[in-house]
């Protein structure tokens, strides 16, 4: 039996690199639908194809939305959603989620997010005791993973096997790594 349209949720998350969409039932959470695209600097076009496509899966459907990430403000004034500061966001997921959780580290595209959880002994329930987020640095982050694996032509999904190869650990400068990118322009 497909659940009716008051028992579908969507999320939709528009990153600085990336949008992603998930679809699950409201009473029980169960996951019925994800994607995830890289946006390309065309975040709004990106969440219209999404929406499309997410027609096509739930032909005639309506949900209950909320937007998050970094460049969701702007799509859910559009939509006429709610919007919801990410880092809240991803405190609420794993709060529900993961409840022995006790922190839980984000890598975004552009910035880098902890939160830090402790037992509330009175309601048991996980609560979020403080939430951290890098400033304008994108050291660590998605992009500058992605940019470290095109310098070595290797798919991201490749670091943990090679990772796992090494014997060696290394001291690393604690100074911020996007400095040193090449660029085969001389400026």
């Amino acid at each position: 039996m497909q659940p009716s349209h008051e028992d579908l949720r969507l999320g939709i998350d528009v990153g600085s690199t990336t949008v992603k969409l998930a679809v699950a039932e409201g009473g029980s959470g169960k996951m019925l639908y994800s994607c995830y695209y890289r946006h390309n600097a065309r975040q709004a076009e990106t969440v219209e194809q999404l929406l499309g496509l997410l027609e096509e899966q739930f032909p005639g459907r309506r949900f209950r939305a909320a937007v998050c990430g970094s460049g969701g403000k702007p799509v859910a004034e559009r939509l006429g959603v709610h919007y919801i500061q990410e880092v809240v966001a991803n405190a609420a997921a794993v709060s529900t989620w993961y409840p022995q959780a006790r922190t839980a580290i984000e890598l975004g595209g552009q910035d880098a997010k902890i939160i830090f959880f402790h037992l509330d002994e009175k309601t048991e329930k996980l609560v979020a005791s403080d939430m951290r987020m890098n400033g304008s640095c994108a050291g660590g982050t998605g992009a500058f993973i992605d940019e470290i694996a095109k310098l070595l032509n290797i798919e991201t999904t490749e670091f943990e096997s090679l990772a796992a190869k090494g014997t060696t650990v290394f001291d690393i400068s604690g100074r911020c790594g996007v400095l040193p990118k090449r660029t085969s322009s001389p400026c």
